[in-house]
């Protein structure tokens, strides 16, 4: 077995905010079997990639995860991603990734959203998993959050 530090990324514009975000973190935990190990403060954002009158709160949070060593990093992220998707739908979040016309990905409000940003020092990059998040460094929503966890907020 191995360890693994997994970071998180949250975010929800719709209903109460707050209670998402803690909800999340509450179904991240008992699908982990473990407590998060760090969790940044929640900010409060614009809308990225989209008008929305409806303000994002996004956060970070860090796992450190037990790794079998005979399974894959892809795998293993697979996993993790199973995960998020799962919590994202039990929580009410319903459709699939869109894209317009040149490939481009449509973004739209979201009861929560829970994507992986860095899973140790992993390279994945297959066509539907990327890790680390390859869109991360552009967005200060994301960096931010992420920036305090890592600095051991």
């Amino acid at each position: 077995m191995d360890t693994v530090q997994v970071y998180l990324g949250l975010g929800t514009n719709l209903g109460d905010r707050e209670k998402n975000l803690l909800e999340a973190l509450k179904r991240l935990d008992k699908a982990f079997g473990c407590r998060y190990a760090a969790v940044s403060d929640f900010i409060e954002t614009e809308p990225w990639g989209f008008d929305s009158e409806d303000r994002f709160l996004n956060a970070s949070v860090k796992y450190i995860l037990t790794v079998p060593l005979e399974t894959s990093h892809s795998a293993y992220a697979r996993n993790i991603l199973r995960i998020c998707k799962e919590i994202e739908g039990s929580m009410g979040r319903t459709g699939s990734p869109e894209y317009d016309k040149s490939g481009n990905r449509i973004y739209r409000s979201r009861i929560i959203d829970i994507d992986i940003l860095r899973i140790g020092d992993w390279r994945i990059d297959e066509p539907d998993l990327k890790i680390p998040h390859p869109l991360m460094q552009e967005r200060d929503f994301v960096m931010i959050p992420l920036r305090q966890i890592m600095n051991g907020k």
